[in-house]
């Protein structure tokens, strides 16, 4: 019991974090009418309804079969770090940051091994982990306050987009340059022969005997590609785009992600991160409590409002940029400078982006004696993207 405690108390610091202030706010500004209007309920109901369906196609496999699909057709290692890195700059995009490492970091590890390139781990898994957080920070299903962002201020996914691209595609273009210098283009003599399902096999399951993953245990070797459970789910991911854009009502998004998540894998509830639209209410309660406290709103509004850009990126760097942005966004109506400045806050340190820290963990438990290495090469690449994008910021605003 004790054991269990703690592991929560370390994996949900931020919602713990975000409930303490929020009680605290509660004894400054006691409950009345005016509480019922601080959840953003269109934030916390597209949350949940993409959380579930990206939950279900993680069930079924699809992301890794895609993963494994395109890695047989590459033989060099300079191929396999640049399909790695395309794969959760993309995915990213769609699945959120967090997602795509949760998918593809250990699938990366695995593969390295098979092609003899653990020297190189630490590089490619830092990359990788660049690459989530720069094509996420593109579309606003890319990242949880993105979908924030969009919500409170109404702005067009056109727009939302046209903000950023110049970012993600800076940093596009730097991965390649970085990936083709640091890596050759030695052949992988150990992927000959290998199809497809032999990558899947071999990393995903490759003893039966042993513990099976979810894909395995939910659809069984030689569904394809989900089989029909990939086809409702891209129905339903699609109908939560259009919600997000505004050209779905809400409640028909929440009904079709219900439904079908019920009618297909009633495990995929049980497998959601619950603690994020936690998170959320918690925050929406205290700055809704301290926006009605003058004394600090008035000294908050005066702090973020001066440098909203350089504020909300050195805010990232101490409490990550999901928290930095709802906190920023109650005391500032500049939307443009604090949405680039917490979605490139997300790189700099390792906590910048929570979902960096899944990296981390990963490599280190595969790893354990490297842990400083890794968070030296981790840094050092990250800083330098952070700083060559916050000089694109600086010209283009």
């Amino acid at each position: 019991m004790r054991q269990r405690v703690l592991t929560f108390l370390r994996s949900e610091t931020i919602l713990i974090v975000a409930t303490l202030l929020a009680i605290i706010s509660c004894f400054i500004v006691p409950p009345d009418g005016q509480y019922g209007g601080y959840v953003h309920v269109s934030t916390i109901s597209q949350l949940v309804c993409l959380m579930l369906v990206v939950v279900g196609f993680q069930r079924i496999g699809v992301f890794r079969i895609i993963g494994s699909s395109l890695l047989h057709r590459v033989h060099t290692a300079r191929g396999v770090v640049l399909t790695f890195i395309a794969l959760t700059f993309i995915s990213a995009m769609f699945i959120t940051n967090d997602v795509a490492l949760l998918t593809f970091v250990p699938f990366a590890l695995a593969v390295l091994v098979m092609a003899h390139m653990e020297d190189k781990a630490i590089v490619v898994c830092a990359l990788m982990t660049v690459a989530a957080n720069t094509g996420s920070m593109l579309t606003p299903v890319g990242n949880a306050h993105n979908l924030y962002f969009k919500a409170l201020t109404g702005m067009s996914t056109g727009h939302f987009l046209r903000i950023m691209a110049p970012y993600s595609i800076l940093a596009a273009v730097l991965l390649v340059v970085v990936t083709c210098v640091v890596f050759r283009g030695r052949r992988i003599a150990e992927f000959d022969g290998m199809d497809s399902k032999g990558f899947e096999r071999g990393v995903l399951a490759p003893d039966p005997t042993r513990h099976q993953p979810d894909e395995i245990k939910v659809t069984g070797y030689g569904a394809g590609y989900g089989g029909w459970r990939a086809i409702v789910y891209t129905g339903v991911f699609v109908v939560c785009v259009l919600a997000v854009s505004d050209m779905v009502p809400l409640w028909v998004m929440c009904v079709v992600t219900f439904v079908a998540m019920v009618v297909c894998d009633r495990g995929s509830f049980r497998h959601a991160d619950w603690a994020l639209p936690l998170t959320f209410i918690m925050f929406f309660v205290f700055i809704g409590n301290m926006k009605r406290v003058p004394e600090f709103a008035g000294i908050a509004q005066a702090f973020v409002g001066q440098h909203p850009l350089e504020v909300s990126i050195i805010s990232s760097q101490i409490i990550s940029n999901v928290p930095a942005s709802l906190l920023l966004s109650g005391f500032c109506d500049q939307w443009v400078p604090l949405i680039i400045g917490t979605n490139i806050g997300g790189m700099g340190t390792l906590i910048a982006s929570m979902a960096s820290l899944i990296t981390y963990k990963n490599y280190t438990r595969q790893y354990p004696r490297q842990k400083g290495r890794y968070l030296g090469v981790y840094t050092a690449v990250s800083v330098m993207f952070l700083l060559l994008m916050y000089g694109l910021a600086v010209i283009i605003e």
